[in-house]
């Protein structure tokens, strides 16, 4: 009996489909992700079981680290340089359009008005070391961190306060902020807490 010979077929696989695919998908992530703002110190947020979520623009941030460092982050890159350029004004401190740039690649800062052309001045990896990270004053006198944020919220009446504390900052710190957010008429802020699990009964 004659031996019935298969036909090899070929083992070769056509993946410009997938390749496609994998492409638009990337295109898509790139398009849809929003970038986490550096920030220029670590903090542990304390847990809460709270779910709500606070929209992604339009957010004035307020950082303050366990040594009591107050920072601000805006997330509009032109409301970045309108504000520092008004900030500049009420203290009688210019700053060029090379320094407004520079500033508004920042996401978040946390310098005295006073040193701010000097910061402005140092490299990008200079800017990011712990000496650079002085923190605004909260202090009642000079009232810098009452002039950003009530400078923010003329230059973006929709503005979002939000508060991220880490879990050690002193109480009295947080306290301070809080007392020169209501001098300013700021009383709706949220504060931001990392997910805890609901206790179960």
């Amino acid at each position: 009996m004659p031996k019935v010979k298969v036909p090899r077929k070929t083992t070769n696989v056509d993946m410009t489909a997938m390749c496609d695919v994998s492409f638009l998908l990337l295109t898509f992530f790139m398009l849809t992700s929003n970038f986490v703002a550096k920030e220029p110190i670590v903090v542990a947020v304390p847990s809460s079981i709270s779910e709500i979520k606070i929209d992604e623009r339009d957010i004035l941030t307020v950082l303050i680290d366990k040594e009591g460092k107050v920072f601000i982050g805006l997330d509009a890159q032109n409301d970045r340089k309108e504000v520092l350029d008004n900030v500049g004004k009420a203290y009688k401190i210019s700053f060029t359009e090379k320094e407004l740039n520079e500033f508004s690649k920042i996401g978040m800062s946390g310098v005295p008005i006073g040193k701010m052309n000097s910061f402005l001045a140092l490299k990008p990896d200079q800017r990011d070391s712990k000496e650079a990270a002085i923190g605004i004053p909260t202090d009642s006198i000079s009232r810098e961190f009452e002039t950003w944020i009530s400078t923010a919220r003329q230059v973006n009446r929709k503005l979002r306060l939000a508060i991220k504390a880490d879990s050690q900052t002193p109480y009295k710190v947080i306290k301070d902020v809080m007392a020169s957010l209501v001098k300013i008429k700021e009383n709706r802020y949220n504060l931001i807490t990392s997910l805890e699990k609901e206790p179960t009964n």
